[in-house]
């Protein structure tokens, strides 16, 4: 599967598998949407290869989400080619990356 979602108390972790990219959109914009009490939000890209520009602005759908509830967004493993990409992007000044 592509994503998998898990939530724990206050914490949402969404894990993208392989590609990240349009076709997610809904499945990504389904795993938080209806959550309610979670602040903090977890994108897992250790498994991701590929992110394109429609990702980007999925991550800052959720960042909006997250904010107009309290919470926040953090990106984990986030390395090689995808931390080149969010770089690019200045993601690394909007969100907490590797922490």
């Amino acid at each position: 599967m592509a994503l998998e979602s898990q939530r724990d108390a206050n914490e949402l972790v969404i894990r993208i598998n392989g590609e990240f990219d349009f076709g997610l959109h809904r499945q990504f914009r389904d795993a938080y949407r209806d959550e309610s009490g979670v602040t903090r939000y977890v994108v897992d890209l250790s498994d991701t290869e590929y992110m394109d520009s429609s990702a980007l602005g999925m991550l800052l759908l959720l960042r909006e989400h997250a904010e107009a509830r309290n919470g926040k967004v953090f990106l984990k493993g986030v390395d090689g080619e995808i931390e080149r990409i969010l770089r690019i992007a200045n993601f690394h000044q909007l969100f907490s990356v590797n922490d």
